[in-house]
């Protein structure tokens, strides 16, 4: 809603515009009517809406060239096209003259600034009828409506200029159309989004704790009993399937604001459609979806316990069948007040669903914790296109928190984040891909055939909830292509900015540790080197140390290793545990060796370590015993 109105009164010279603004200050006829009267400012406190009110008159007599003509209609907010009711030819100036004018300046600005026709000095007895207004109005949908006064008699005064500020604050134009009798689409189109966000059980009706609910978030009062009763019968008598069973449908909601509207009540659906984030343009305001984040250096985004309330209140909501998941038509459901799912297609290849590919719970609010974390201004404007924003929650701010910086946590010795990130690099065919399928328990070719048939973004991440004592945090995959531009930027960087970098190798390819090395020199973030393949038979890596001994030389914990054939209770889940433990709490990871984090494939790596080192020390001998 505009902060300020600014009303410009424009006509023919001698209909009265200078009377009209000083009867509305004066409270009386002026006895001397000057040329023009000095522009007026009413306080906000004075005006029904509470906004600061300028009216300016503009004089035909006192002509200062058509360039100051234009420049004071651009600066208002709302146009009186004043007309004299004993002057048709001041009417056929209307239509002949001002309105062109106004249609003019307003398709100049791509505005449509609202228009009144004010038929003046009606205390004459003789003169222009309302039904020859009429045809104006209809060729011109930006005139808001026409109305009669009489400075003479101060008829009709005060009401004139509170209809202009009313069209400025309430305009009609964009909510209804007239000549057809009906919502404009945009406008029906936001309140059916306001009637799904409010149906919070998803039967596709409005009950009356639903109604009652609505009516506290939009006015702050709740529900008078009679006045329930009074809109029950209104749609009972005039609008066929506007109640059933007792509950207001979709088409009632719909037609209940018609009838508002065409009573000259439309302030009534606009405080209902800012109260969802609507501009006038009907557009949602970029405040509404945008809220200032400040987001240092080094900081993160998560969800708060309050977001994620919201976000499971949702699902809940649209989760029909009550399975726990959300099956495609349920999901489509869910994001129908949005303009698109914000995650596409992908859900499949990032978290746990079912094996149909429904998105269970788990998988819904894993998603929510990485576009959170990854794309936190994006996620705060879905937050607001689902409805979260209210007087009691307040703006999507409260929805999210930003956490303390990885170095203060690493000060501190402790974390209080619940999402870690970790880059996870090495040369082609280690397994890269393997790995980030297992952490969501797949097997690769449970999704390699979709993501064959699909375009598929170019760097992939996964995420999953690990235990570790008694808390649940969110471990984030990211996979860094080898050799490609994002590896380099990242490199550049000494790794990017994530709580830990595995390195991968393959453990029956020779030269695999060596390529991993020469990632790991660029990198200056908390590290681990984890060998993949382990279930097959290993080779003796063509470096000069061993996968231990460059750990060892280097303060990084023992490689650990992975097998795509180990299942989750095995092993692979003690390993995504270390992973955690190491991102959250780096300083720690000289006490993570041969414990039960590790698995039996690191034990008889560490075996075979050892003797390897024997057969180098027994080539160093019998060399230098020849």
């Amino acid at each position: 809603m505009k902060k300020e109105v600014r009303i410009l009164l424009i006509g023919d010279s001698d209909v009265g515009k200078t009377s009209l603004v000083l009867s509305l200050v004066t409270e009386e006829f002026p006895s001397h009517v000057p040329l023009r009267a000095e522009e007026i400012t009413i306080p906000a406190d004075v005006t029904p809406e509470g906004v600061p009110t300028h009216i300016v008159d503009y004089s035909s007599r006192e002509y200062l060239g058509d360039d100051h003509l234009r420049y004071e209609m651009q600066k208002a907010h709302v146009f009186c096209l004043v007309y004299s009711v004993d002057d048709e030819r001041s009417l056929e100036s209307i239509g002949s003259y001002w309105l062109p004018k106004v249609k003019e300046i307003n398709e100049l600005d791509k505005l449509s600034r609202p228009v009144l026709l004010v038929g003046n000095k009606s205390d004459l007895e003789d003169g222009v009828t309302l039904e020859e207004v009429l045809p104006l109005m209809n060729e011109y949908p930006d005139i808001e409506t026409c109305i009669e006064c009489s400075a003479k008699q101060l008829k009709n005064i005060s009401e004139l200029f509170y209809y202009a500020q009313k069209a400025v604050l309430h305009p009609t134009a964009p909510l209804y159309a007239p000549e057809l009798e009906k919502l404009k689409p945009a406008c029906a189109e936001a309140l059916r989004r306001v009637f799904k966000i409010c149906d919070t059980d998803n039967d596709g009706f409005l009950s009356d704790h639903e109604l009652n609910e609505f009516q506290k978030r939009c006015f702050n009062s709740p529900l008078q009993q009679s006045n329930l009763f009074e809109v029950k019968s209104l749609l009972k008598k005039y609008c066929d399937d506007g109640i059933i069973n007792d509950k207001m449908s979709e088409f009632g909601f719909l037609f209940l604001h018609t009838i508002f509207i065409q009573r000259g009540r439309h302030e009534t659906t606009w405080t209902v459609l800012r109260k969802f984030g609507y501009t006038d343009q009907l557009g949602l305001s970029d405040e509404y979806l945008h809220p200032y984040l400040n987001i240092e250096p080094g900081n993160s985004i998560e969800l708060t316990e309050e977001g994620y309330e919201f976000l499971t209140t949702i699902f809940q909501k649209y989760d029909k069948d009550k399975d726990n998941c959300l099956s495609p038509p349920e999901l489509a459901d869910l994001f129908s007040v949005c303009p698109n799912i914000p995650w596409g297609d992908f859900s499949f290849s990032v978290v746990t669903n079912e094996n149909n590919s429904w998105l269970t719970f788990d998988g819904y609010e894993a998603l929510w914790t990485l576009h959170t974390y990854q794309f936190p201004e994006l996620m705060l404007e879905y937050l607001a296109y689902l409805g979260y924003n209210s007087d009691v929650r307040g703006s999507q701010l409260s929805a999210v928190k930003v956490t303390p910086s990885r170095s203060e946590d690493r000060k501190r010795g402790e974390s209080t984040r619940n999402v870690f990130l970790c880059n996870v690099f090495g040369p082609k065919g280690s397994g890269k891909s393997s790995f980030l399928n297992r952490l969501i328990k797949k097997k690769e070719y449970d999704i390699l055939e979709k993501l064959e048939e699909m375009d598929t973004p170019s760097i992939r991440n996964s995420i999953n909830k690990i235990k570790y004592k008694m808390e649940e945090k969110f471990l984030i995959l990211q996979e860094v292509p080898h050799e490609s531009d994002f590896q380099t930027d990242l490199l550049e960087k000494g790794g990017g900015d994530c709580d830990l970098a595995i390195i991968l190798y393959d453990t029956t390819q020779k030269d695999s540790f060596r390529k991993a090395v020469e990632i790991q020199h660029d990198i200056d973030r908390p590290t681990v080197f984890i060998g993949t393949k382990c279930d097959k038979k290993p080779v003796v890596q063509d470096y000069d140390y061993t996968p231990a001994e460059i750990c060892k030389m280097s303060g990084l914990p023992p490689p650990l290793q992975f097998s795509n054939k180990d299942d989750w209770d095995s092993g692979q889940s003690k390993l995504f545990q270390t992973c955690l433990v190491l991102a959250a709490f780096p300083d720690q990871q000289h006490e993570i060796a041969l414990f039960p984090g590790m698995t039996k494939y690191l034990k008889i790596s560490a075996v075979l370590a050892v003797a390897g080192i024997g057969l180098l020390l027994a080539g160093k001998f019998f060399r230098s015993t020849r």
